[in-house]
């Protein structure tokens, strides 16, 4: 089967009609979700039969820097709030270590729950490593070229787990359910997956994917690409041998995440380099009618980093990312950000946070 990336080269601004920025509202203080001594990152919220509103989210011990210390101590926890605005309150781990020897079992991140007839499916990115926990004790060893961090981001692969309640117990798979393949965009690694279950059971799951570059070693930009299966634990199969997205094809694309309403399939995410939207950082828009052929929107700027706060403030965050569109009653009523503070960068941040902005 092939797929389809319509681009259009003339972009109108940002002031036409657009389905988030247009309707973004300020937002809460106290709203969203954040722990003391945990860094908290990438939210992905769901309605339960108990009427509350249930976040999956990662988090890793602030001992840590923020990175890459995800790559090797995230757990995926499961917080609860009476409205989506919040706060959520931590409730418990979803899912956290569980050893070695398990494809996951070192990191579990950046979840995305659904839910299809009687069962929550929570997708999220896993990794693991054969050494020593990282401590205060051999911190000083730890950093991205670290044997941890080698070890784990060549592991990185997308797996589920699945609960009959959003408070779990959670099954995890044995092995993850998207691979990587030899001489592909995925060579390396898959992760961030991003999936939408339509009516009759059948997924489709955007993810990211990183090849080996030519010396062996290193790895490429990211890619985004799309795979489908019939139910979300048959078979998953990547489509076609190009991604929807690289350096090669329109811009470099991170956290997509797609939802559906009335008006069809929708798609946004965080133009790595501004190459779409202009703004570095920035979120784009995309919509479909089938979750395979894509057409970037008309107005597709959907945010940037500059918020409105309910306290009168407006701040240039030093993060926004994982972009997380919440839908109730067929229509999104909310959009979730992991964000930073500070003047940008990873290393340059103290305190994170999953926030939340209401849409009008």
């Amino acid at each position: 089967m092939k797929f389809f990336l319509i681009f259009f080269v003339v972009f109108m601004s940002c002031s036409a009609q657009n389905s988030i920025y247009d309707n973004l509202k300020e937002a809460p203080v106290n709203g969203g979700f954040e722990m003391e001594n945990y860094w908290v990152w990438g939210s992905s919220v769901i309605k339960g039969e108990d009427g509350k509103y249930h976040m999956y989210a990662s988090r890793w011990p602030k001992f840590l820097p923020f990175h890459p210390g995800w790559m090797i101590q995230s757990e995926i926890v499961h917080a609860v709030s009476n409205t989506p605005i919040g706060p959520y309150r931590y409730v418990d781990i979803a899912l956290g270590n569980r050893g070695t020897q398990y494809w996951d079992g070192k990191s579990c991140h950046n979840p995305k729950i659904v839910k299809y007839k009687d069962t929550y499916i929570l997708y999220y990115m896993g990794s693991t490593h054969p050494f020593e926990d990282v401590t205060a004790d051999n911190i000083n060893a730890f950093n991205l070229s670290s044997k941890w961090c080698i070890a784990a981001r060549w592991g990185k692969r997308i797996g589920i787990a699945t609960s009959k309640s959003p408070y779990g117990p959670w099954k995890r798979s044995d092995s993850p359910i998207l691979n990587v393949k030899p001489n592909s965009y995925y060579s390396f690694l898959t992760s961030n997956p991003s999936p939408l279950i339509k009516k009759d059971g059948a997924v489709v799951l955007l993810f990211k994917g990183r090849s080996y570059k030519e010396d062996g070693i290193k790895q490429s930009d990211m890619s985004i690409g799309v795979a489908t299966a019939p139910s979300f634990d048959g078979a998953y199969t990547v489509l076609g041998d190009e991604p929807l997205f690289s350096m090669e094809r329109f811009g470099e694309v991170e956290d997509p995440h797609l939802w559906s309403d009335d008006d069809g399939y929708h798609m946004i995410a965080k133009d790595q380099r501004g190459l779409i939207t202009g703004g570095k950082g920035d979120g784009l828009l995309a919509h479909s009618k089938d979750g395979i052929n894509w057409v970037i929107d008309k107005s597709p700027k959907a945010y940037t980093k500059t918020v409105k706060w309910d306290n009168g403030k407006t701040i240039k965050q030093g993060q926004l990312e994982r972009p997380f569109v919440f839908v109730e009653d067929g229509k999104p009523t909310h959009i979730f950000f992991a964000t930073m503070n500070g003047p940008g960068g990873f290393g340059n941040g103290t305190k994170t946070w999953n926030m939340v902005i209401p849409l009008k």
